[in-house]
């Protein structure tokens, strides 16, 4: 197999001989991991259970990890699951890379789609399924939204969206969305859509796929999966807390697929997990500090405030050489465009010319790099 390196290598190799302005202080905003104190209840779970280090996890997730997990998704969507519609997960980037895989096996020629820019594990699990890969460009004449082409999907054993959006921070409505499940339908893909943000929202919350398969009529979620984690939302990526849920004949058979893979979580952090995803207060609390941030930037950088995600989407004349001048005379990090997108068949890279900021600071990081950012933009 022949994978990319990751962005953050790239970004790594890029500056590797640069030294940075020492004066001022280091910010890096590259990484989409909130630099918050995870919540002191989701600590406290966490400790109060670690006895529980003694025994081994269950594929199937604890049933008190199911159950919050089903609750969040009713209490916030309106949807109801049942548990053979739910697997929980060791965070959502094992599935990514493996579902696919599971998925693909045994068809014949595979071809997958997905959003271009995109998160990359969606690349590696495409490589290591051996599948034909078909990118769905994001750009600004879209409005960071997939064009439908019919006679491309039609070929698709599978589809990856990923919206609310990393990095182009673009949603799609319940409409959109339901446009996507009846496609979905008609030719015979299974639909997944990686909804990791959907809880970083800075006005209206964001609909779900599973939302949007009920308003189409798609009561049993056929050919439709989503995958959410507690990583943004509760600002603890380190318990590695996810879900799939949806089609439960699909789900069936990845379940009994999943216990050969040994990626059940310990039991400690089911607990604290649990604890998470039963809470809202936090969560409201998190969407409050980002939607500072965002006023900001809308203050510093005169953008748009995106309806989702803690990211900036920001185009920039040359962004490889704007990340090494940034760096070298005002020691901030951000990531390339094209890092997180891939050359089409018409060899155009819709990341091109943009760099992400990742918002995950305090409200003072947050304006000092933000400044940095503009004095480098003039």
């Amino acid at each position: 197999m022949n994978f990319e390196p990751y962005p953050f290598e790239k970004l790594n190799n890029l500056l590797k001989d640069i030294a940075p302005n020492k004066e001022y202080e280091a910010s890096t905003l590259t990484i989409g991991e909130p630099q918050f104190e995870t919540p002191k209840f989701i600590q406290e779970a966490l400790c109060k259970s670690s006895s529980q280090l003694r025994k081994y996890p269950k594929t199937t997730g604890e049933d008190d990890l199911r159950a919050a997990q089903r609750e969040f998704v009713t209490k916030r969507f309106g949807v109801e699951l049942t548990n053979e519609q739910i697997i929980p997960t060791f965070g959502t980037r094992e599935v990514l890379f493996n579902f696919p895989q599971f998925f693909l096996f045994d068809k014949k020629d595979p071809v997958i789609a997905f959003t271009n820019p995109f998160y990359q594990i969606y690349e590696g699990a495409a490589i290591a399924s051996r599948a034909k890969t078909i990118y769905l460009n994001l750009t600004p004449q879209n409005n960071f939204k997939p064009e439908i082409d019919e006679s491309l999907l039609s070929t698709c054993n599978m589809v990856i969206l990923n919206f609310p959006n990393n990095p182009t921070t673009s949603t799609l409505t319940l409409e959109e969305l339901g446009e996507w499940v009846k496609l979905a339908l008609k030719h015979n893909f299974v639909l997944l859509n990686d909804e990791c943000y959907s809880e970083i929202y800075t006005d209206k919350p964001i609909p779900s796929l599973l939302e949007a398969s009920l308003h189409v009529g798609n009561k049993i979620f056929k050919n439709i999966l989503v995958i959410n984690s507690i990583s943004k939302r509760s600002s603890a990526p380190g318990l590695r807390s996810g879900f799939i849920a949806g089609d439960e004949n699909i789900l069936k058979e990845y379940l009994s697929y999943r216990t050969y893979i040994g990626c059940a979580s310990p039991l400690p952090l089911q607990s604290a997990a649990a604890a998470a995803w039963s809470d809202e207060k936090h969560v409201e609390a998190a969407r409050e500090i980002y939607k500072k941030n965002f006023k900001i930037a809308k203050e510093i950088l005169d953008i748009e405030i995106p309806k989702a995600t803690f990211y900036i989407w920001l185009r920039v004349p040359n962004s490889l050489e704007f990340t090494k001048k940034l760096y070298h005379q005002y020691n901030v990090k951000v990531l390339p465009g094209e890092y997180l997108a891939r050359e089409d068949a018409n060899g155009t890279n819709p990341g091109k010319n943009f760099i992400r900021i990742a918002l995950v600071e305090d409200e003072e990081k947050t304006r000092s790099a933000l400044l940095r950012i503009k004095e480098c933009l003039v």
